[in-house]
């Protein structure tokens, strides 16, 4: 691992460090922020998972949640989005290739060399953090926004007994059955979708659902809401009586400014589910 940059932030530091991915097969890229408490012993963990086009950078200076994970005493883990390099594949568009891994790890050529986000992020990220970060790995929770906020919630269901709680800001809720999912499932995995497995969060409220607490916000006025599924996600779990809350924010569309302004519920959603 290599530490690219440390900074003095809100008593504790911000970090960015890169390392050669197994998984992705390249370089990789992340940001942790540690509180002050780190300095005296293992803190809770709060990833944040980002969108489509960003990097570990975006949330890691837009939303603004270092402050509020200092005064909760929370350890802050940002990951890259895909692989990345001259020699990882990628596509004109901005919602395929890198920039857009959706979290999941690819089948299909030329995108099975290096798109394996769901290993990543799942397995060899968390591995390496134990071993060089002071953090309670027993005490995690998982956020984020957009397809960050898909792989989050997919995340916490996949792996139960993982995530004390999750969150999202206007998540991607059910991608097999929207443009932002079924054309870069179809593209990592192939046209049967009897083989994109359970990476959809509809699904998976369907099944096995979430065993701990859920909290969603999604502005009224975000410029992607048909691309999103509130309305399925929403009613999977109504039926489920799944534990959660799901806000419409008025007015709001599906930026940072958005992120920033409800980011301190977030975080202190998720301390009351980390310090139980």
């Amino acid at each position: 691992m290599q530490t690219i940059s440390e900074n003095r932030c809100f008593g504790g530091t911000q970090g960015v460090y890169s390392h050669t991915s197994a998984a992705c097969n390249c370089d990789m890229t992340f940001a942790v922020f540690l509180p002050e408490e780190a300095a005296h012993g293992p803190v809770p963990v709060l990833w944040f998972l980002s969108g489509l086009t960003c990097t570990h950078e975006n949330a890691m200076t837009k939303a603004g949640a270092q402050a509020w994970a200092a005064e909760q005493g929370i350890a802050l883990v940002f990951p890259d989005t895909s692989p990345r390099g001259d020699a990882v594949a990628n596509d004109d568009a901005y919602d395929l290739g890198q920039g857009a891994g959706f979290y999941i790890d690819a089948t299909q050529s030329p995108w099975d060399r290096h798109f394996k986000m769901w290993t990543y992020v799942a397995e060899e990220l968390p591995a390496l953090l134990a071993e060089k970060f002071p953090l309670d790995m027993d005490r995690q929770s998982i956020c984020g926004h957009s397809m960050g906020g898909h792989g989050a919630l997919t995340l916490a269901m996949a792996l139960p007994g993982r995530f004390r709680s999750v969150s999202a800001f206007a998540p991607i809720c059910n991608p097999t059955n929207s443009d932002w999912g079924r054309k870069q499932f179809t593209a990592y995995w192939g046209a049967d979708d009897s083989k994109w497995g359970p990476h959809d969060a509809t699904l998976l409220m369907q099944g096995p659902g979430f065993d701990g607490p859920i909290l969603i916000d999604t502005g009224t006025n975000d410029q992607f809401g048909d691309l999103l599924g509130t309305d399925a996600f929403a009613a999977a779990m109504a039926t489920k009586r799944q534990e959660g809350t799901i806000r419409l924010q008025k007015g709001y569309d599906h930026s940072y400014f958005f992120i920033a302004t409800f980011m301190e519920d977030h975080v202190a959603f998720h301390a009351e589910a980390l310090y139980a």
